[in-house]
Parts: C-alpha cells; sequence; structure tokens
C-alpha cells in the first residue's frame, strides 16, 4: 500500500560523483532521467563516498530496471472517497479483529516487550499491522529494487527516493534484503508493516535474535521495529490516542474538529462523555472529532493521535486506525450514529467550487473532503447559522 508511511522522508544532499573516481568528476551522472547505466554509476558512487563498499553496491544495482508499472501507479494515485462509516467498517471487520487478537496472544512476548521498552500497546502495533498488510499476508509483488529505482529515477520526486534507494544498497550490505528477490509496494516499502529503507535501518530492531533485521518474514522483527517506530513519532506511553464520547444534543460545534483543542476535562463539562467512562486524562488536551458530523459517531483525540498523521496523513485512515487500536484494546464498536446524508462527487465538487469563490483555500477542486474543505464548511456553517460540525449537506449546499 502507497502512503502507508506517508510521513517525512529525508530529503538529502546528493554527492558529487567526482568522489568515486576521475573519469566520473569529468562528466557526472545526472541526478535523475537520463541513461539508466550512467545513472545507476552516480547512485553507486554516492553509495561509495558514503562508505558502503563499491561491492554492495555492484551487488544491489546488478540487473536493476525501470518498471513502468511503477510508474503508471505513480501517475494515478486514488484518493480516499468513502466516508468513514464505509472505510472503518470494512477495514476494522470481525475477521481482522479475530485474527489480531490472535497475533496478540501468539506474540505476546514480543508485545509485552515492545510496550516495556518503547511504550506502545499491542492494539496499536497490531491495527497498523492489519491495515497495512494483514498481518504479512498482503505485502506487494513489485522488485522493491527496481521500484526505488524507478522512482529515484524519475525526476518528479528523486530527492525523496534516491535517500531510499541508497539506504535499500545500505540494507544488502548489512545481509537484510537480496535486490533480486525482495518485493513489496510500488513506492519501495517493505514488510509486514510497510516501512521504507532508511526508516529500516534508523529503527530496525531483531526481534527474533538471528542477526539480521527481517521485517517481512520476521513478524518479531516487525513489530518491534514498529514499536520503536511509532515512539519515534512522539507516542507517549500510558496516554490515550482515542476516546469514543457521546454528545450532548447542543454544544459549540465550530469548536470541533483537529486544531481546536482544549484540556479534555472542558470538553467534560460542556456534556461530552466517554463511552468508557474514563475521565483520568482531563488534563490532557484533546480535539473532538467528528468524521460525519455531530449525528455520527465522536471522538475526542488525544496528543497520541498526532502519530497516526504521521503514519498517513488521510483523516479516514488514521480515525480508522486509530479507533481499530482501540478494539483490540478492549473498546465496544462505536455508534454510528445518524448522520446526515452527505455529497456525492458532483455536489462535493460544486460545494468546494463555491466554498473557493467565497474566498475559501479549499486546495483541488477533487469532490475530496480534506482538511481544507472541512475547515471551510466549518466556517461557513458558523457564518449561515447552521450547526458548525464540518460535515457538508446539500442543505448546506442549497444554502450557499
Amino acid at each position: 500500500m502507497y502512503a502507508a508511511f506517508a510521513r517525512r522522508l529525508a530529503i538529502t544532499s546528493l554527492v558529487s560523483a567526482c568522489l568515486a573516481s576521475t573519469a566520473l568528476a569529468q562528466a557526472p551522472a545526472p541526478a535523475c532521467g537520463g541513461d539508466l547505466s550512467n545513472f545507476l554509476e552516480g547512485v553507486k558512487a554516492e553509495a561509495i563516498s558514503m562508505g558502503i563498499p563499491a561491492s554492495a553496491a555492484d551487488e544491489a544495482l546488478a540487473g536493476a530496471q525501470i518498471d513502468q508499472k511503477v510508474l503508471s501507479r505513480d501517475r494515478a494515485q486514488g484518493v480516499f472517497r468513502q466516508t468513514f462509516l464505509e472505510f472503518s467498517q470494512r477495514t476494522v471487520s470481525q475477521a481482522r479483529l479475530d485474527i489480531g487478537r490472535q497475533k496478540m496472544k501468539q506474540f505476546a512476548d514480543v508485545f509485552a516487550r515492545a510496550e516495556k521498552e518503547f511504550g506502545v500497546p499491542a492494539g496499536v502495533i497490531a491495527a497498523f499491522w492489519a491495515m497495512e498488510t494483514d498481518f504479512g499476508a498482503v505485502q506487494g509483488d513489485f522488485n522493491t529494487r527496481n521500484a526505488l529505482v524507478t522512482l529515484a529515477h524519475d525526476c518528479r520526486r528523486p530527492e525523496l527516493f534516491r535517500p531510499q534507494l541508497l539506504a535499500l544498497i545500505e540494507m544488502v550490505q548489512h545481509g537484510d534484503l537480496n535486490p533480486a528477490t525482495n518485493t513489496g509496494a510500488w513506492a519501495g516499502e517493505i514488510g509486514q508493516v510497510q516501512m521504507l529503507p532508511k526508516d529500516i535501518i534508523a529503527f530496525g530492531v531483531d526481534g527474533d535474535g538471528d542477526g539480521h533485521i527481517n521485517v517481512k518474514a520476521s513478524a518479531p522483527d516487525a513489530i518491534l521495529t514498529a514499536a520503536r517506530f511509532i515512539q519515534s513519532l512522539g507516542f507517549k506511553a500510558g496516554q490515550p490516542w482515542i476516546q469514543e464520547v457521546t454528545l450532548p444534543e447542543t454544544l459549540p460545534w465550530d469548536k470541533s474538529g483537529l486544531g481546536n483543542e482544549m484540556p479534555a476535562a472542558e470538553w467534560f463539562k460542556l456534556g461530552v462523555t466517554p463511552r468508557d467512562a474514563n475521565t483520568s486524562f482531563g488534563d490532557l488536551p484533546a480535539a473532538l472529532i467528528l468524521p460525519q458530523g455531530r449525528k455520527g459517531p465522536a471522538f475526542l483525540t488525544y496528543p497520541n493521535f498526532a502519530i497516526y498523521l504521521e503514519w498517513n496523513k488521510s483523516f479516514i485512515y488514521t480515525t480508522s486506525a486509530a479507533y481499530f487500536a482501540t478494539r483490540l484494546s478492549g473498546a465496544p464498536p462505536y455508534q454510528k450514529g445518524t448522520p446526515d446524508a452527505g455529497l456525492d462527487d458532483a455536489g462535493m465538487k460544486a460545494l468546494q467550487t463555491k466554498l473557493q469563490t467565497l474566498g475559501h483555500d479549499v486546495g483541488k477542486i477533487d469532490g475530496i473532503l480534506g482538511s481544507g474543505t472541512r475547515v471551510a464548511v466549518q466556517k461557513e456553517q458558523a457564518r449561515l447559522g447552521l450547526p458548525a460540525d464540518g460535515w457538508p449537506t446539500a442543505d448546506l449546499l442549497s444554502a450557499l
């Protein structure tokens, strides 16, 4: 899955090919594009300048090819058009919950180590494991080396993918990856929790004690590596990430939404009630999120929710993953409520066009309810005297 880790890809400086040889210095290989052989020589030279043996670079890059299917995928990335109810009910299925609980039992010692060393509960890791690859069952069938060569050679975003290709060469040096046979996602993510090579290098943990980090074949390696990475994103041990709540009939709805935080205790005073009755985190900042408006499921998000947004920028994905983690940690199914019908694709585009005309920055007119559109909807709802819950409806479209 692309965007498994739609997060902070490091942008590194390209090192001159002259560091490798005088001949290359006289005709340095391009950072992207051009003849593939010349490009690969430049990658090899940069790897050598980083202290990687030439033999490892040769082994990693031997037989490298441009994969046109990777370019096709990159040019035609899909977008979220499902609602939270649709997406979460599909992904947080009973079958996945059952398998997740079985995996948590099977690898109980590994999950216990993950929480002890990195502070990340089993449910959080298992939910990502499920959503990314169905617990390792669906890891992608693209040759990882070729995928990264393709994306680094392509001049669309070489600054993102060239460092990942260099990290792959380092993995080959360590004996942690076979470049000829390793497969994964089209954008270069590897393994049971779909991690990019730089992240595996930085946060990899040998969970099974075999002397290698194999997040593709070893569940202990994947679990502990994911835990260490999640910790690096700022996860705080012992704190919640999301909590389902019930709502009173009236609230200052314009205070809802990500970014509109206040102490959880203030929400409790307004009548926002945790379904689990746990109000012990009242001092933590919390935002009230309403994925389908005030009549649908409602959640308080806490600082740990930020790690989900680092993992994947999609609001629907992150909210579903966070909810999944609570289910694996013992929470009941959310209350679906009776949300007002949303807009279809044509209606959303019409709404975005009107919002843009009114001066709001909604980004591309694409029919997607992204963060910019939600904020604009909320502002216009407030201006029109409607409950400002950020959920676009036909009534709002008509009122505009």
